[in-house]
């Protein structure tokens, strides 16, 4: 007999998940733009609903976190029967691989795809399976190419994180179709909202059509409250059953609930986040195009960040060391094909200038 409890040995086989740095070596505080955080923070209205829930701390949330789900049915045009929240979107990934996976399965993405679908294959003990990924973007031809008879879910991030990139409508409807029908597409949309909101439905429609797809979005990113660990999941009523079963029962706050249910309330804040994020990540990867002949290449993103190359004498480590020393952090991704590249968040118009000041005074450009 062992001395001590053994842990499951596909648990061994997790790398916790990294989260962005906001400090230096030295022990400084940076300015973070190493999380995909919103630079303007949150609405004002979600900002107000949570101070006011400070005399609720006694009281457990709604389990069933009705009236957020009846707001986002209405906003999306969805039925709130279908919907279901949990404790970021982080949750519901997890839970999708969990009630729909496990030993003896695979779990299939693309290739730098969000580091949490390999931790949520493994955790329940299923095997992860990557695809080929095209220029940074999911290759449906590679995904479909890696389905076998002991595939049970197919994760797609859609922009995708850490990279940015994005596939059309029509590329994740040939994806889906090519699945067999007991197999769950998972279409994460964390960034769904920073897209033109004309290309954003095809994954609800998908959802509401068929019983084999899951979409997930958050309140991290453009909501602006990724302290309060808000996502949401909608598809068929089987599926929404299951995550229902194994989620946590009061897994979102009411300070999360109430802050969700006034950001939905405040589109304007919505919009000008998008407006914003567009405008600087088109500059950004401007300056950074301007910066090609020392080897920097931008990678096309419609996410609020942009997945730098450093392919010339200048290397992602040294750059993410100068920009440490100008007050700001950034992403390292030290995974195979991507040591070379740095993920960076679109922050403020006078943070992005001090780091393309910074970028240009490393490739000995004038500022």
């Amino acid at each position: 007999m062992t001395m001590r409890p053994e842990p499951k040995p596909w648990i061994l086989g997790i790398h916790a998940y990294t989260p962005g740095k906001s400090t230096a070596s030295d022990g400084r505080a940076l300015v973070k733009l190493s999380a995909n955080e919103n630079p303007l923070g949150s609405s004002p209205a979600a900002m107000e609903a949570i101070a006011e829930t400070r005399a609720e701390a006694a009281t457990y949330p709604d389990p069933g976190a009705h009236a957020l789900r009846a707001k986002l049915a209405k906003l999306h045009s969805l039925d709130a029967d279908r919907i279901v929240c949990g404790t970021g979107s982080d949750e519901l990934l997890n839970l999708a691989a969990q009630g729909f996976a496990g030993q003896g399965d695979e779990v299939l993405f693309s290739r730098h795809s969000f580091a949490v679908y390999d931790i949520a294959a493994r955790r329940c003990g299923a095997t992860p399976v990557e695809a080929d990924d095209c220029d940074f973007t999911a290759d449906v031809d590679a995904l479909l190419a890696k389905v076998t008879d002991k595939t049970r879910v197919v994760f797609l991030a859609n922009p995708n994180n850490p990279t940015g990139t994005w596939i059309e409508p029509s590329e994740v409807e040939r994806l889906h179709a090519g699945l067999p029908a007991n197999v769950l597409l998972v279409i994460d949309e964390a960034y769904g909202e920073y897209v033109d909101p004309v290309l954003q439905q095809v994954g609800f429609g998908l959802a509401a059509a068929h019983g084999n797809v899951l979409v997930t979005r958050t309140f991290s990113k453009i909501y602006g409250l990724a302290a309060e660990r808000i996502g949401w999941a909608t598809g068929a009523p089987d599926l929404i059953d299951i995550l229902n079963r194994i989620r946590g029962p009061f897994n979102v706050t009411v300070s999360g609930q109430k802050a969700a249910l006034a950001s939905l309330g405040d589109q304007d804040f919505v919009e000008r986040s998008r407006q914003h994020n567009s405008a600087e990540r088109t500059r950004f990867a401007e300056a950074i195009h301007a910066l090609g002949n020392h080897g920097l290449a931008p990678i096309p993103s419609e996410a609020n960040f942009v997945l730098v190359e450093f392919n010339g004498d200048l290397t992602a480590e040294t750059a993410l060391n100068a920009i440490a020393q100008a007050g700001y952090a950034v992403r390292h991704l030290p995974e195979p094909g991507l040591k070379h590249c740095l993920r960076i968040t679109i922050g403020k118009t006078k943070d992005m200038d001090r780091v393309i000041a910074t970028l240009r005074t490393l490739c000995g450009e004038t500022t």
